[in-house]
C-alpha cells in the first residue's frame, strides 16, 4: 500500500515545505570517515527563498541532497511537508520527487534532441498528467522564453537552457524547488536573469526555493541565508545584502 503524502501546498507561508531534525550524514568509517552533516536541524519556510552557503566541504550541498530525498542521512529525519523521507521505500521517494519536487541543476540536465517546450513538459509527461496549461503559460511568461519553445538546447544560450530548466522545476507547482549552484555555468549577466526570474517564481507564485550557492550575489536574492560550516549551522542571515554576505564568507577563513 502506498503511504499517503501530503506536503505543505506552496502557497501556505509560513509553515515548513521541507525541514530536517538532528540530520547526519556520514561517509565511509574509521580513519577515512567523514562527518558531511553533523546534527542538523533547519526549517525551510513555505513562499520563501532560501540560499544555503558555506565553504567547500561544509556540507551544504549534501544537505540539499538528503533533504530533497537524493540521498539517505545516516541518522536523524528530512521531511518534505509531512512526509518523513526514512520511512518511504524508493518507489514511494521516487514519487514524492516526482509530484512535489522540482530540481534545477548547475549542468541545466536538457533532454537534447527535444524542444525547449517538450523538455518543460517532460515531467508532466512522464507522470501521465496534462498539467494546468495556464499555470504553465504564467511560468513561459515570467521566465521570457516564449520566443525560444521550438528551439533544440543547443540552439538556445546557457542563460536561456537555465531558464528553461527552471520553467521545467515550475511546471508540476511542485510544493519546494532545489537548486544545487544553479548559476554556476553563466556568466554574470545570465545569472542574474535566472535569479531575477527565480526571485519572480517567488514573489509572484508562492513557490519555495532552496538554492545552495558559493556566490554573495546569487544568495542576495534569497530571504534568507543558512550559513554552513564542518557540516554544522553556525549563522543566519536574513534579507541579505551582497556586500553583508561576502564579509560573512570572509569570517570562514578566520
Amino acid at each position: 500500500m502506498a503511504a499517503v503524502i501530503t506536503p505543505v501546498p506552496p502557497a501556505v507561508l509560513g509553515k515548513a515545505a521541507a525541514r530536517t531534525v538532528d540530520a547526519v550524514k556520514v561517509y565511509g568509517k574509521g580513519q577515512v570517515e567523514v562527518r558531511a552533516l553533523d546534527g542538523v536541524t533547519v526549517e525551510f519556510t513555505a513562499g520563501r527563498y532560501t540560499a544555503i552557503m558555506g565553504p567547500s566541504g561544509s556540507g551544504k550541498s549534501t544537505l540539499l541532497h538528503c533533504v530533497a530525498g537524493l540521498d539517505a542521512l545516516t541518522s536523524g529525519q528530512a521531511f518534505i511537508g509531512d512526509a518523513d523521507l526514512s520511512t518511504l521505500n524508493d518507489h514511494q521517494l521516487t514519487i514524492l520527487r516526482r509530484d512535489h519536487v522540482g530540481f534545477v541543476f548547475q549542468s541545466f540536465n536538457l533532454v537534447p534532441t527535444i524542444t525547449a517546450a517538450e523538455n518543460i513538459g517532460l515531467p508532466l509527461l512522464l507522470a501521465g498528467r496534462k498539467g494546468d496549461q495556464a499555470w504553465i503559460t504564467k511560468i513561459i511568461e515570467t521566465m521570457d522564453i516564449g520566443s525560444r519553445l521550438h528551439h533544440l538546447p543547443d540552439q538556445m544560450s546557457g542563460g536561456q537552457q537555465q531558464r528553461v530548466a527552471v520553467a521545467r522545476a515550475l511546471a508540476s507547482r511542485p510544493a519546494i524547488i532545489f537548486a544545487d549552484e544553479p548559476t554556476g555555468n553563466l556568466d554574470s549577466h545570465a545569472g542574474a536573469e535566472v535569479l531575477g526570474f527565480m526571485r519572480r517564481a517567488v514573489d509572484e507564485m508562492s513557490q519555495t526555493i532552496v538554492m545552495v550557492t558559493h556566490d554573495p550575489i546569487a544568495a542576495s536574492y534569497a530571504d534568507r541565508i543558512v550559513f554552513l560550516a564542518d557540516g554544522r549551522i553556525v549563522d543566519e542571515m536574513l534579507a541579505p545584502a551582497s556586500d553583508r554576505v561576502l564579509e560573512r564568507m570572509k569570517r570562514f577563513g578566520e
